[in-house]
């Protein structure tokens, strides 16, 4: 396929105007390449990666975004799209364990913990023999932290998130997800009272100074000439006659067609998609997150960037202190009179999270678990249903995708991004975009993907 040529055979059809889908529409323009189009079911671009404001006046994300990149192309789309209205934060992240707040990763801090919590971790940590990528991540955790450091964080907290059995999840995503910590560090972090915090990709991080994450995509978009089709849901794929029907009833025809939905999702709209196909996509396992905004008519102390829960005194797993990431969350960027806290939690069959009274059970979490102090009166509470929210990394997973992924590839269509890659371990932001980036120059011009498994 040659730049800038425009036939039927090599129009490229984008489903969705998320981080990835955005990237390789920007990516096609930077080649020259005119026939595409993005269409994107939503009013707005972003995806999981959008922002919504309230009635209020707060800006909410869908999640607890932070913005740091492994790839210049994601750099590249940052400034592009914000160039200096960004605001650069150094992490500063706690859990909440027992009436205290323990530096992230908590077992890289365990002098925080109790006298005898502390001596319980250190000794499971001293007898854990070593985890390989072949466990379940159940017994890897065990393995690698001992008994103490698994049972008073790592299995509460992770089932909070994940919201699905251990047992059933695979252990070699873990990557630079989960710090591994030896014995001999641990203990020398105690005996002489330091702290470790540093560890992971995103102890430093940028975020928009107006407009939440939302806002990168929002501006890219902008820039697209109307390249993108809103309101545009696909309801079926004739992936023979290589053609894609949306609810209104029109067609698109493509020749290869770049899908950032859910890759289950996908497979379900087409047409002529075989048994086999729809059995392995119906082995993946997703979870959903209810994301709760509250507003509090305080001012902003917090110096806290975000905070893990593991224990059950709040049903949400993570909090963001969302007006210290820019005082453009809150009403009229007063920070001297607002505070804002986003927070996250998830629900699966597994793991059911009833919807009514949810902002109560929220606003009462937190200040049980002391994030918020005194009684300032809750100006506003925003509540968004997120379905896809993780992939979840089961034993099962991979096969499916080793099935599925092919099946796609040989009818010219390419699942990428968070979902629909379906690999957590690549689900960050800037890995969707360098997967939207690679895709579009594989399309375009025969290179192979830097990141996608080959």
């Amino acid at each position: 396929m040659s730049p800038g040529r425009s036939s039927g055979a090599e129009t490229i059809v984008i489903i969705g105007a998320g981080p990835c889908g955005i990237a390789c529409g920007r990516e096609l323009i930077r080649l020259g390449h005119e026939d595409w189009v993005i269409l994107e079911r939503a009013g707005r671009a972003g995806g999981l990666a959008s922002s919504v404001i309230d009635p209020a006046g707060f800006t909410w994300d869908l999640g607890g975004h932070v913005v740091f990149s492994h790839f210049g192309v994601f750099d590249a789309l940052v400034a592009e799209a914000m160039g200096d209205e960004l605001f650069r934060h150094e992490r500063s992240s706690y859990v909440r364990f027992d009436g205290r707040w323990v530096p992230y990763p908590f077992q890289n801090n365990l002098r925080y913990l109790p006298e005898e919590v502390t001596a319980e971790c250190l000794e499971g940590l001293a007898q854990a023999p070593g985890g390989s990528p072949g466990m379940d991540f159940a017994t890897w955790m065990r393995s690698v932290f001992g008994p103490g450091i698994t049972r008073h964080f790592m299995a509460p907290y992770n089932f909070k998130v994940w919201a699905t059995p251990p047992e059933q999840m695979a252990s070699h995503w873990i990557a630079e997800r989960v710090s591994v910590i030896d014995y001999e560090r641990a203990l020398r972090n105690v005996q002489e009272g330091r702290d470790d915090v540093a560890w992971g990709p995103n102890n430093a991080f940028v975020f928009p100074a107006v407009g939440g994450t939302g806002e990168i995509y929002t501006r890219i978009a902008g820039r697209m000439d109307g390249r993108i089709r809103y309101r545009q849901e696909v309801v079926s794929i004739d992936a023979a006659r290589r053609r894609v029907r949306v609810a209104t009833g029109d067609e698109q025809a493509y020749g290869s067609l770049v899908s950032t939905a859910p890759i289950d999702q996908l497979v379900e709209l087409i047409e002529d998609c075989s048994g086999p196909i729809r059995a392995a996509a119906s082995k993946l396992r997703h979870n959903g997150v209810y994301m709760v905004g509250v507003g509090y008519e305080q001012p902003l102390a917090d110096e806290k960037s975000w905070s893990y829960f593991p224990q059950d005194h709040a049903p949400f797993y993570r909090a963001t202190n969302f007006a210290k990431y820019s005082p453009a969350n809150v009403p009229g960027g007063d920070v001297s009179r607002y505070s804002a806290y986003m927070t996250e939690t998830s629900f699966s069959p597994e793991k059911p999270v009833g919807r009514e009274g949810l902002e109560h059970h929220v606003e009462e979490g937190l200040r049980a678990a002391g994030v918020v102090q005194g009684t300032p009166r809750v100006v506003s509470t925003h509540v968004e249903r997120i379905d896809y929210a993780y992939p979840v990394p089961t034993l099962e997973r991979d096969g499916a995708l080793q099935t599925i992924q092919p099946w796609l590839a040989e009818r010219g269509i390419y699942s990428r991004g968070r979902f629909g890659s379906w690999r957590y371990e690549i689900g960050n932001m800037d890995h969707a975009v360098k997967m939207g980036v690679d895709i579009a120059r594989r399309l375009v011009l025969g290179e192979e993907e830097e990141l996608w498994p080959n």
